[in-house]
């Protein structure tokens, strides 16, 4: 009898019930199948240009049209996809007069682009535009290096990630801050970092980054992309470089945490990576080495009612004429207490060609390396609103390329060689979006940008996701932006998956065939 009780639970979770009223005037319960399997494949690809000419997609469910962010032309593409089998190019929104785009968003027939200006250090615009007629409803002010918009989910809100990046000599570098468009009074209110100034001690102490040369933490900080609650009270924003992710109140328009994210252990066995690129061998080896997790996406989701916040630790550096971090650990003094030389740490088939920064490490200030840092983490992480982790996948992107796809191991796209990216970041994960299936399932997708592949996994218990499947189709590379778009909004009646391939200058539509 217990048995059969927990069948019909996990049965009754799989429906959908709502009740009819019949002639009798009986209401009677219609029981309505929810069908929570998935299985994407590859439908069609749309070759929007050259390089740099797909970088993020938004779909306008109202008019069927796919809004692709142009840099090559400086435009944003437009498609109409009513017919997925035979999109149709329509004219597009050139920027020229404007800047260069760098992100979409869109909601209610609304459509944003951030644009940052032709000197990227002055501060930046988001523009409104009718997803119809493409008129232009409204442009706003805001931060410096707008690099990512989105929509609150209630519509009342525009949020923008004003990056802030400094000039390539290092002697300009703008204020990173996040810019909140009140769309009921269009007013716009750009926060900046400058109440953590105090806390800058503590925060490095955990983690968080604060390395420019000459920087405050105010204008070292740079925002890099938002996520929101789906009750749009809070967002959250990843801060790459710095390595931490923030937390603001969107009814009041306050920062109210910073939470530093720490390091990887890639000592530990669920750890291990290939840290070379000259071994001539896909192998994960353990070594006394951190990951800086560095996320680039985040996305939130809301599961049992509980926030969770999902990241891809790509990693990023700072390497500019004015300022770089980077080096090879080859090139660098290890202290041979922590790493004797006898077991040859240097060599370009162990940990010499791994890249490494130079503003962590040196413990003692003596001059030589006591610990390691390498960019990324080469994983996607799951943490709870405030920023402690619940879930890191590990080696577990590495493991499954390995098992399913091993010729694409740290494959290039720039030089089509396998292993090339082991000495870096390995894989890169760059992007994650998240498929709500009827409140019962949620799956994930990876954007791997060296890999020119998408992960999926299953995240419906975010303590222990479950791989499915890679995803990929030849000739699309570097996938930097990934869009659901669930079966309801669909112009197929599916779910679709949409993946802007940024420097193939292709978008990619997967569908979900259950």
């Amino acid at each position: 009898m217990k048995h059969l009780k927990h069948t019909l639970l996990l049965f009754s979770s799989l429906l959908l019930l709502h009740c009819s009223d019949d002639d009798d005037g009986n209401v009677d319960i219609i029981i309505d199948p929810v069908n929570t399997e998935v299985n994407f494949q590859y439908k069609t690809t749309i070759n929007v240009g050259g390089e740099a000419s797909a970088e993020i997609s938004a779909f306008d469910a109202s008019t069927n049209k796919l809004f692709v962010t142009n840099a090559e032309l400086n435009e944003i593409s437009v498609y109409n996809i009513s017919d997925l089998d035979v999109p149709v190019q329509e004219s597009s929104i050139s920027l020229n007069a404007f800047g260069a785009p760098n992100s979409v968003a869109v909601l209610d027939g609304k459509l944003a682009v951030a644009v940052e200006a032709s000197t990227k250090q002055n501060p930046g615009q988001i523009h409104v535009y009718n997803t119809s007629d493409l008129s232009l409803d409204n442009q706003y002010t805001v931060g410096a290096l707008p690099d990512m918009v989105t929509f609150s989910k209630d519509g009342n809100y525009i949020l923008s990630a004003n990056e802030g990046e400094p000039n390539d000599d290092y002697t300009i570098d703008p204020m990173g801050t996040v810019s909140i468009i009140d769309l009921n009074d269009d007013t716009v209110t750009t926060l900046d970092f400058s109440t953590f100034t105090s806390q800058e001690a503590n925060l490095t102490s955990q983690g968080f980054r604060v390395f420019g040369p000459n920087a405050t933490l105010v204008e070292d900080v740079e925002p890099e992309y938002i996520a929101i609650s789906d009750d749009s009270q809070t967002a959250w924003v990843s801060l790459q470089e710095n390595n931490g992710i923030a937390k603001i109140n969107l009814i009041t328009k306050v920062i109210e945490a910073i939470y530093p994210l720490g390091y990887k252990d890639y000592n530990l066995a669920q750890n291990s990576i290939d840290a070379s690129d000259k071994d001539e061998v896909t192998e994960l080896k353990n070594w006394p080495v951190k990951g800086i997790y560095m996320p680039d996406a985040i996305v939130s989701v809301n599961i049992n009612g509980t926030d969770y916040v999902i990241s891809a630790n790509e990693g990023d550096s700072r390497d500019y004429d004015g300022f770089s971090e980077e080096e090879r650990l080859k090139d660098l003094t290890l202290d041979p207490t922590v790493f004797p030389a006898t077991l040859d740490y240097l060599a370009d088939e162990n940990l010499g060609r791994l890249k490494t920064t130079t503003t962590l490490g040196d413990i003692d200030n003596d001059g030589d390396i006591d610990e390691i840092y390498s960019y990324g983490a080469r994983s996607f992480s799951i943490w709870n609103a405030n920023g402690s982790q619940v879930y890191d996948s590990g080696n577990d992107i590495a493991t499954q390329i390995l098992a399913n796809t091993p010729s694409r191991f740290n494959w290039d796209w720039e030089d089509n060689e396998n292993d090339k990216r082991s000495d870096d970041k390995g894989a890169e994960p760059e992007s994650v979006t998240v498929l709500n299936i009827a409140d019962q399932r949620y799956i994930l997708f990876v954007g791997l940008e060296r890999n020119c592949q998408v992960m999926v996994y299953d995240i419906t218990n975010p303590a222990a996701p479950t791989f499915l499947s890679i995803l990929s189709h030849d000739g699309d590379y570097a996938p930097e932006g990934l869009l659901v778009v669930p079966a309801a909004d669909s112009p197929t009646g599916k779910d679709l998956l949409i993946v802007s391939n940024e420097d193939s200058g292709t978008v990619s539509f997967y569908e979900n065939q259950q």
